[in-house]
């Protein structure tokens, strides 16, 4: 299995965001977009989610053109994007957004404070009245819950601890997907892990190589 852009053009109104960006990730493992704000890395994220239209080039997951799928329909087909914001429904409580992603797939909300412990004395609260990082937490948990066959995650480990964000992407390396995250940094965490990246630069492609790579083109090896 892969998932990739292929000479995929988004725009926004006349503002063109992604300018012809091909990009392919693997069946299992992990991919890292990277950029600042303005990029197109979060883009190029719901292109492949199908929550922006392409106003050129084409999205192929597993060989098949899914441009034109809906991203519901690409949902069903495995795929779970975890957004920077409103990733999780903040009037709900914790467990409610657990049981929620659990019963949809047969398990119990306990499955997802394996990943995340810390959240089991926040079950009774509210997630709109978390803390960012818990948050990120809770949105976490849910798309493991998921079991999805890929994984998008727009800056995962935002507002956590050095500790929690360490284990964030030591828990998404190990999933059996294809997981996609994307941030301003290379993370710590991934520095030395066997992680592919993207570097993108105001809708285009400017480098894309293994992390150990772009650590030596950055000076920072």
């Amino acid at each position: 299995m892969t998932l990739s852009l292929r000479h995929a053009r988004v725009r926004y109104g006349p503002l063109e965001a992604l300018h012809g960006v091909t990009l392919a990730v693997p069946g299992r493992g992990l991919t890292v977009l990277l950029g600042r704000n303005g990029s197109g890395r979060t883009t190029a994220l719901r292109a492949l989610a199908g929550t922006v239209p392409l106003s050129g080039g084409a999205v192929v997951w597993d060989g098949a053109d899914v441009s034109r799928t809906p991203a519901f329909e690409r949902a069903r087909r495995g795929l779970c994007l975890v957004p920077e914001r409103r990733a999780v429904f903040g009037s709900l409580t914790v467990r409610e957004n657990l049981d929620l992603a659990a019963a949809a797939h047969g398990l119990t909300h306990e499955s997802a404070l394996v990943a995340y412990p810390q959240l089991e004395p926040l079950l009774p609260r509210r997630a709109g009245t978390l803390s960012g990082g818990e948050q990120r937490m809770l949105a976490l948990s849910r798309a493991v819950l998921a079991h999805a066959r890929v994984v998008l995650v727009d800056e995962p480990a935002q507002g956590m601890a050095p500790a929690v964000a360490a284990r964030t992407y030591e828990l998404l390396g190990s999933l059996d997907a294809c997981v996609v995250v994307a941030g301003q940094r290379l993370p710590p965490a991934l520095r030395d892990h066997p992680a592919f990246v993207y570097e993108l630069r105001r809708g285009a492609v400017v480098f894309a190589g293994e992390a150990g790579e772009w650590k030596r083109r950055e000076g920072r090896g």
